[in-house]
């Protein structure tokens, strides 16, 4: 029997490891880490994290051939692929602070796998990690003296939060990047086959493994530069009395263009396209291509400017003064169906309303408590409440934040009537109707439509 080890029970590790033993029961696979609560949670019926059909999935192979474990080192001895997905912050410290990846982390991991293994191992890395970064790994597992030889995949992941289980059940594409050497092309084959059990040959993509490792940050920043792009049209928009969503669906008929990622939005969050591209940046830059380092950053720059421009438009249409009044946030998470919050436009949001001296509640299905250990620093100066009807009573506005498809249903006549008037809602997902909005009384603020006011 193959076994299987993932070093990280995280976003990555855990929903990809219970697809392959779902679909591999003639695989072992142990999903290791250090976080003991984590591990104890993966094997409840309250999942350390939220995702649409992960608790079916883990159901099916637990204690069969899915297994979750504190015991780091014995599987990494029994193992004979080791999936490294560890945590990658971006630096906060030293050279590339800001843009590059912490490699801590993934360091410690090498050094571990080197330490304690005593037969030959095919070594993956899952997590998104900067190009070469796999020859910096070999080089960790190679040092000194140690007979044991580690072959080193590069096994991108583009799972979608919210939809993780569905990629991974019928992936656009699954990419693995190997060494073009025999024992290279032979590990490399391991993997496909493990993949090939349950997805057609044709979409396991191969590749060098410098390869592999770009198109992740390539495929990433792409998309990113898709929503800044918009978004910076979106503005446009305003000012011209342009309706963005016309623009957008134009642009999205043309075959060349597509019509994903040209939402208008409040920007994009998330743990990996921000990362990515400031990833992509400071690799440019460390070639001294400075042209094209400060082309992507100006993805980045472009999403922060729409996050402060949301909270500028709130201000100004509520007459140049939030101080005091109450206003309901309408989800945390960075996106729908996920409660992960990592870099989510409702952080920087929150801070500048709390800035303004305005009371912010926050309201999320799933988000809360994520919520709160993004803003530890101001829990007394915000309120937590799960009910969105409780959020708004009061309320001076209501701010769309993530487009959960449970805002779409709420009784907005209700909301009117509980909120102090004028009543404004400041839709930053451009997800809900607002001419219905409109008519039922609310002052409403769409991105890239403008202001649909009864005040004159």
């Amino acid at each position: 029997m193959t076994k299987i080890c993932c070093i990280g029970a995280g976003y990555v590790g855990g929903p990809t490891m219970a697809m392959i033993a779902k679909k591999c029961p003639d695989v072992q696979v142990t999903v290791v880490d250090i976080n003991a609560s984590r591990i104890a949670a993966w094997q409840t019926d309250d999942l350390p994290i939220y995702e649409p059909g992960l608790d079916e999935v883990v159901k099916e192979a637990l204690g069969r051939n899915l297994f979750f474990s504190t015991e780091v080192d014995q599987a990494i001895i029994d193992a004979d692929i080791v999936f490294v997905s560890v945590n990658t912050p971006t630096k906060t410290f030293g050279e590339g602070a800001g843009f590059a990846s912490d490699l801590q982390y993934w360091e410690l991991c090498a050094r571990r796998i080197k330490e304690v293994s005593t037969t030959d191992k095919i070594i993956v890395e899952k997590s998104t990690l900067p190009v070469r970064t796999a020859e910096a790994m070999e080089r960790v597992l190679h040092s000194g003296d140690n007979p044991v030889h580690f072959e080193v995949l590069s096994n991108p992941e583009f799972l979608a939060e919210g939809t993780a289980i569905a990629d991974l059940e019928n992936p656009d594409r699954v990419l693995i990047g190997g060494h073009e050497t025999p024992s290279g092309q032979k590990a490399l084959q391991t993997l496909v086959d493990i993949y090939a059990t349950w997805i057609p040959r044709e979409r396991i993509l191969t590749a060098n493994v410098w390869s592999a490792e770009l198109s992740k940050l390539t495929a990433n920043a792409f998309l990113a530069q898709r929503v800044s792009s918009i978004n910076a049209i979106s503005a446009l928009c305003e000012a011209t009395e342009a309706d963005v969503g016309e623009v957008a669906h134009s642009i999205g008929t043309d075959s060349r263009i597509g019509s994903r990622f040209l939402k208008a939005s409040i920007g994009f969050g998330g743990s990996c396209f921000k990362k990515d591209i400031l990833n992509l940046v400071y690799l440019c830059e460390s070639y001294g291509l400075q042209e094209p380092a400060d082309y992507w950053r100006q993805v980045v720059i472009m999403n922060e400017y729409q996050e402060t421009r949301f909270v500028t438009n709130m201000l100004h249409n509520m007459f140049n003064t939030i101080a005091g009044k109450r206003i309901a946030i309408f989800g945390f998470a960075f996106k729908a169906d996920t409660g992960d919050t990592r870099e989510s436009p409702a952080i920087k949001v929150c801070r500048k309303l709390v800035g303004e001296h305005a009371k912010v509640v926050v309201s999320d299905p799933k988000a809360i408590e994520n919520a709160k250990l993004e803003m530890p620093d101001l829990l007394d100066q915000i309120d937590f409440e799960k009910d969105p009807y409780a959020a708004a009573e009061g309320a001076h506005a209501v701010a769309i934040l993530t487009d959960w498809k449970e805002y779409k249903e709420l009784d907005y006549q209700r909301i009117y009537d509980s909120m102090a008037k004028p009543a404004f809602i400041f839709d930053g997902r451009n997800m809900l109707d607002h001419q219905a909005l409109f008519e039922i009384g609310f002052e409403v603020y769409s991105i890239g439509k403008g202001l649909k006011t009864h005040l004159k």
